[in-house]
């Protein structure tokens, strides 16, 4: 049933495109995804075509500029704008670990291609084969340090007040929801001996089924981190049965970019040995707004 979005997407969107001009790619993919939550077991007969997919995934997004042409691997998103001079000094700090990062790797050394991100291949249609044009092109990146590894996302430099509104305390989800693309699939397993969740949420499991996302990795500031100089990283999917997507825990400054580092070119995963460690204030905000998306977005 995973595929079953999928295929709603490439139905819908074209209805959608059409009906609403004037707002973006992931305005629309979250309301083709709220139809899929409303009857996620049905079946959907339409014939995939790789073509339709590509065509809806080059549309324009106004959250395209956090997370499109540039090196980094991960994004800090502020929002909390309640101290200019605790942001500026994480900023400060964040940059200055990232080079002295870079700068400790002899230029030598092969560097490891980036790893695939959580898997959602069951909610995206198949890419075609590589020609072997494609695959030197590809290969001439392989090996080549990036010049930087977090991007900084500020919303109080917008030049529209509202701007800032948008981002201001937001949930995991919906930065997860404004800045990568939905998927669906099969939930993690019930663990032998345990049960389902008692009340079914689509961030853990509904109909076996989980949303979660995929893109660049999420790192938000938060008004906590201006004194405790940690940001949230979020998950793009749950772990084991019972957790969510978009949970989430803090990270020091200090140890950012090594982490986003280790995660998108070493293979690196970060689940506390299977137990459940994340923040639930986060989760819990998370849950409740499940079912509900931001205007804005």
């Amino acid at each position: 049933m995973a595929d079953n979005f999928t295929k709603l997407l490439v139905d819908r969107y074209p209805v959608y495109r059409a009906q609403y001009p004037q707002h973006g790619r992931r305005w629309r993919q979250q309301r083709i995804l709220q139809e899929f939550w409303e009857n996620p077991t049905r079946v959907i007969d339409v014939s995939m075509d790789a073509a339709d997919a590509e065509d809806f995934s080059e549309d324009p997004d106004p959250y395209d500029f956090a997370v499109t042409d540039g090196p980094e691997a991960g994004v800090l998103i502020r929002t909390d704008f309640s101290d200019d001079a605790a942001f500026q000094s994480f900023c400060t700090e964040l940059k200055e670990v990232e080079r002295e990062l870079l700068d400790s790797m002899k230029p030598d050394e092969p560097m490891p291609a980036p790893t695939v991100g959580p898997s959602t291949a069951s909610d995206t249609p198949s890419a075609p084969p590589q020609s072997a044009e494609d695959e030197d092109d590809s290969s001439d990146d392989e090996g080549v340090l990036p010049s930087a590894i977090v991007r900084i996302v500020d919303p109080s430099t917008d030049a529209r007040p509202s701007f800032r509104e948008v981002f201001r305390d937001i949930t995991n989800l919906t930065a997860l929801r404004m800045l990568n693309e939905p998927g669906v699939r099969p939930a993690p397993p019930v663990p032998h001996g345990g049960k389902r969740i008692a009340q079914p949420n689509r961030l853990i499991e509904r109909a076996r089924l989980q949303e979660v996302y995929s893109g660049m990795t999420i790192w938000i500031y938060d008004q906590k981190s201006n004194t405790d100089r940690c940001a949230r990283l979020v998950n793009q999917q749950g772990d084991v049965y019972g957790t969510a997507t978009g949970d989430s825990w803090r990270a020091r400054v200090t140890h950012i970019p090594e982490l986003q580092f280790n995660m998108t070119y070493m293979g690196m995963q970060i689940n506390f040995g299977g137990e459940d460690r994340y923040d639930y204030a986060e989760r819990k905000r998370n849950l409740d707004e499940a079912d509900n998306i931001p205007a804005s977005l």
